[in-house]
């Protein structure tokens, strides 16, 4: 996960401040806190990327620094979402998400909790997330303990908890459900926080969807090797009662 500096007090009005750099950087080069982490912040955005891509528009992201003024960047008080999706916005790549740019903030954040961050995502990144970004559904979910997971909607500027319902919380913005679902991702066995349909379908990985066209195009050639030997069945009763087809 990034991790944060120390919050530094404000600059006086009186005092120049340093101009905002060029290239802002991304990331910190500080890997998620353990493998689990990693998959599950792949398993969120690689579950969602195609569904975005039948969209005309959006970006998804993890693990990434997100910049919400730029008194933040000469702070040097960089706040890194570990999985992020915007609406309404281009499709490319992007170093690093800087709202005064995009025109907007994420529509959706969520923090994998860890024994360094816990607090930290529990309280001041919460904080920031409602006051500062004004981010519209916010959650928090710990890969080790799924019991940890909470949801909040920023309702009148404050974030209220959402219910936890059928095991899942819904995703006004996205249109979608989160649910924790127990299986094998990557050859690990967990209990991982996926994505899903408001009608119970489970967004597809890459793999799990190359899986299901595998297997669609399997049962229709079964279906067809079934049509051509129910022809051949039928041709062969019409050979036995009438003779050979006529040319």
């Amino acid at each position: 996960m990034i991790s944060e500096t120390p919050p530094i007090a404000p600059t006086p009005p009186d005092v120049a401040l340093p101009p905002i750099p060029e290239t802002l950087p991304g990331d910190d080069d500080i890997p998620m806190e353990t493998q689990r982490h990693k998959l599950q912040m792949d398993l969120l955005i690689d579950s969602l990327l195609p569904w975005l891509e039948k969209r005309e528009d959006g970006y998804v992201g993890g693990n990434m620094f997100a910049y919400f003024s730029p008194a933040q960047v000469r702070n040097h008080d960089f706040k890194g979402p570990d999985f992020f999706a915007v609406l309404s916005v281009p499709k490319q790549e992007r170093k690093s998400w800087v709202v005064w740019e995009e025109g907007k903030a994420p529509d959706v954040v969520i923090e994998l909790l860890s024994e360094s961050t816990r607090e930290r995502d529990k309280t001041d990144k919460k904080q920031i997330y409602q006051d500062r970004l004004r981010v519209p559904e916010y959650f928090w979910y710990d890969p080790f303990n799924p019991s940890d997971w909470q949801g909040f909607s920023l309702q009148n500027g404050a974030y209220v908890p959402l219910d936890l319902q059928n095991n899942q919380y819904i995703s006004d913005r996205l249109g979608l459900a989160l649910v924790s679902w127990e299986g094998v991702y990557k050859d690990v066995s967990a209990v991982w926080l996926r994505w899903e349909t408001l009608e119970g379908k489970l967004l597809p990985t890459p793999a799990e969807f190359a899986q299901q066209e595998a297997e669609r195009a399997q049962l229709e050639a079964e279906r067809e090797r079934q049509r051509s030997q129910e022809l051949e069945a039928l041709l062969e009763r019409y050979r036995d009662r009438f003779g050979e087809l006529p040319e």
